[in-house]
């Protein structure tokens, strides 16, 4: 038993060192493999000379893909619906054209708020850096003028005539309201009770008339009637006037001509009165008031208060560039020229910020990138190494190109490290397409 264990130990470590030879030997087999054509090429008797130099160097073989030299993916900068596709998928661009847009009524609301902001602050600020108008200065001045002329007078007492002519007004308030009281005159109380007598015998007798026709089948068809009904009109109305002429004053009426008189018996006798020291104090008060008012005003803004409208005017603008912002990121622009070859989205469609809406690019430009190179093959491979490329898809097809760069991260695939290189064509061939495969010698 023990024996068989270590048979089985001993053939197990031969078969991983072979296999460790053959997986370090296969960058060479490539390399060699022009060397073995040459050396079958002896053995047959076939070649003329020994190998050359050519055929002995290193050649190393990947394969790789056909790229546009400019490519991108595009997503949005903002979630939303798509409310229009301006261009199709296939159809080509220039740098800046809008490809989609998103429905942006509330963003254009936003600019719209933000421009009237900004035109708010401009209005304020530049009224005050303009300073006051003359007319606001001249305001003022009537205002200390007034200001003053009421200290005047509180401090010189009032004039005779200002005496005569608020009693005369007192007077002639009183008289108001005793003639609400007294009612009408003599003339015009005899003339209504005249007005209402003539119009009651007007009517007796157009009554009297009336019923000697009352009975006929026609009787409102007859003078009569019409002459009843103007007769018992000119009574009411009459009656109307006569019942106003002799009732009691209107209350409203009486309470306004009692707070006339209230009012024109204190202004009375305040000027009867001298002036108190607090009442000249208050007048004293809205001159220094008047005056301050008017200091202000012609002394104009302050350099904070300017400031402050500036910082003002800067943040609305602020505000209005980012309401902006945001208007722009509701549509997708094409970075540079070229053809939009993916456009994954519709109309009406939502879409998430930075999620992949559509690829471009240039596709009159074309690269190729490995994507097998081994971390054995890759060490020997630097910028401006030339490089033969073959297109399967296109038979006789052979391109020289350059290595450009090679990238410095590898990643695993399939158990091993690979690494890209990118080989930039010399020349161009109308034929060529995305993702085509291609074979890439590199000596």
């Amino acid at each position: 038993m023990k024996k068989t264990l270590l048979t089985a130990l001993g053939v197990a470590l031969v078969l991983g060192l072979v296999l460790t030879l053959v997986v370090s030997s296969v960058p060479a087999l490539r390399g060699i493999s022009r060397d073995a054509h040459a050396l079958d090429n002896e053995v047959d008797g076939t070649a003329e000379a020994a190998p050359s130099a050519v055929n002995q160097e290193y050649v190393v073989v990947a394969e790789g893909i056909v790229v546009p030299v400019q490519h991108a993916t595009l997503s949005m900068a903002a979630s939303g619906i798509v409310a229009e596709i301006l261009v199709e998928e296939g159809g080509a661009v220039q740098a800046g054209d809008v490809i989609l847009r998103l429905r942006n009524a509330h963003q254009q609301a936003v600019v719209g708020e933000a421009e009237a902001a900004l035109a708010s602050a401009r209005a304020q600020y530049d009224a005050l850096a303009a300073g006051p108008r003359a007319q606001e200065i001249a305001a003022a001045q009537a205002s200390l003028d007034a200001a003053r002329a009421g200290l005047a007078r509180l401090e010189e007492g009032a004039r005779p005539e200002e005496i005569a002519a608020a009693e005369a007004a007192l007077a002639a308030a009183r008289a108001s309201l005793q003639r609400l009281y007294d009612g009408p005159s003599e003339q015009a109380r005899i003339a209504t009770e005249a007005q209402l007598a003539n119009a009651e015998a007007a009517l007796r007798q157009a009554q009297a008339a009336y019923d000697l026709v009352a009975g006929r089948a026609d009787v409102a068809m007859l003078p009569q009637s019409l002459q009843l009904e103007q007769a018992t009109n000119a009574y009411e109305a009459a009656k109307a006037q006569y019942d106003a002429m002799f009732a009691e004053p209107d209350a409203d009426l009486v309470t306004g001509a009692r707070a006339q008189i209230k009012q024109v018996l204190a202004n009375l006798e305040r000027l009867r009165e001298p002036a108190t020291a607090s009442e000249i104090a208050e007048a004293e008060a809205m001159v220094r008031q008047a005056q301050a008012r008017l200091e202000l005003l012609q002394a104009g803004a302050r350099a904070e208060e300017l400031a402050a409208a500036a910082a003002s005017v800067d943040q609305a603008q602020a505000g209005l560039e980012l309401a902006r912002a945001s208007l722009a990121d509701t549509e997708l622009h094409a970075p540079f020229s070229g053809t939009v070859a993916v456009l994954a989205v519709r109309p009406g469609e939502q879409v998430v910020a930075g999620a992949p809406v559509a690829r471009l690019a240039d596709l009159a430009a074309w690269q190729v990138e490995t994507d097998d190179l081994t971390e054995l093959d890759v060490v020997g491979i630097e910028a401006g190494d030339t490089a033969e490329v073959t297109v399967d898809a296109i038979p006789g097809l052979s391109l020289l190109g350059t290595v450009v760069r090679v990238k410095s991260l590898g990643v695993e695939k399939l158990g091993d490290v690979t690494y890209t290189v990118v080989v930039a064509l010399d020349r161009q061939d109308a034929r060529l397409r995305w993702n085509m495969t291609a074979v890439v010698s590199i000596p």
